[in-house]
């Protein structure tokens, strides 16, 4: 969960978002696993992967992880108070939150000068939503709004 690499030692695809993951401490990363194993198991059938050249060579993971995934865990601010370093954590590892609302390079990185900016839909219907303090993102809403949100997946303005 941290590194990206299964547990027969290939490269694992990061449609799982190891690359956030790496953020969190063992501890959470442990808990999150117990979580996990206390859900029913799906009988279900995998399908094969479908990627286009060069991204259904899996050995090219190798090399997409030494650019994207270092495995150090989040490290606090030490400028910012508990609370503020608290939802960093949250919203850089087990929320994942830039997975989705970050553009992408041509390899499949989060663009770091556009994180958090809003993206393409990956299912390709739309766009996620800016979601950074800046007038276009969420930069006016309420802690309220920010909850309402997060409880309903619905923005304000569709209260």
């Amino acid at each position: 969960m941290k590194h990206g690499i299964g547990p027969g030692g290939e490269h694992l695809y990061p449609a799982f978002p190891y690359s956030s993951y790496q953020r969190m401490t063992y501890e959470d990363l442990i808990d999150l696993k117990a979580y996990l194993d206390t859900l029913p198991a799906v009988k279900n059938e995998v399908p094969p992967h479908e990627l286009s050249f060069p991204f259904n060579i899996r050995r090219g993971l190798g090399l997409w992880q030494i650019l994207y995934v270092d495995g150090k865990s989040f490290t606090p601010d030490a400028k910012a108070n508990a609370e503020l370093n608290r939802g960093a954590y949250l919203v850089m590892g087990p929320g994942h939150c830039a997975e989705c609302h970050s553009s992408r390079n041509i390899l499949g990185g989060i663009v770091q000068g556009t994180a958090f900016a809003g993206a393409k839909n990956p299912e390709g219907k739309g766009t996620v939503p800016n979601i950074t303090p800046s007038d276009d993102g969420i930069g006016d809403w309420s802690e309220g709004d920010i909850a309402y949100l997060l409880k309903t997946g619905n923005t304000p303005d569709s209260m």
